[in-house]
């Protein structure tokens, strides 16, 4: 599996993030919907994540004396998985939190800058729940989760679709304290 440096450096998780759910793109593709990111940086980055299987490379096509290659995401590669989380120091999480919700703030202003967003009308959603679970049945909830999102993702584009972003974040809230009698 990956390590959460790979996958949680800020250019490739907006190349991941990017490519998921869009099926596939070139790197002139993402350039285009990427265009801060200087060229030879994509070209890189693209590299070590198809270097570490966690994109794949599903076409290639001859084009003016250069290869032109369409990535997809391979989604079960692109997971910073329990044992990569376990090893992981408290400064680790701060700062791989620290990218997620930085990735997540700019998607959400990149479409709230668009002149054809309508959020109430598309069904922006943000909020938060609480819920007190055995360790058992937060392992449950977690796999129920995951399962949900993963039958979603297998769906392609077309037919009216609309690319969704779900982003999900699980913490204990210890301040609450863990136990009620």
């Amino acid at each position: 599996m990956p390590t959460a440096n790979l996958l949680l450096h800020p250019v490739r998780l907006r190349i991941l993030r990017t490519l998921l759910g869009a099926g596939e793109l070139t790197t002139a593709q993402l350039r285009d919907r990427m265009p801060d990111v200087p060229a030879a940086s994509m070209y890189r980055h693209v590299a070590a994540l198809a270097q570490a299987d966690i994109i794949e490379v599903v076409h290639e096509r001859p084009v003016r004396g250069t290869v032109e290659r369409s990535y997809r995401v391979r989604q079960e590669q692109a997971l910073v998985d329990e044992d990569a989380r376990t090893t992981m120091t408290k400064d680790d999480h701060r700062n791989a939190f620290t990218v997620f919700t930085g990735a997540l703030m700019s998607d959400f202003e990149r479409y709230l800058a668009r002149e054809d967003t309508e959020p109430a009308q598309e069904g922006v959603l943000y909020r938060q729940g609480a819920v007190w679970v055995t360790a058992e049945e937060f392992a449950a909830l977690v796999e129920e989760l995951e399962a949900v999102v993963a039958r979603h993702t297998r769906t392609e584009p077309g037919d009216g679709r609309t690319r969704h972003i779900i982003s999900l974040v699980l913490h204990p809230d210890k301040a609450a304290g863990t136990e009620m009698s």
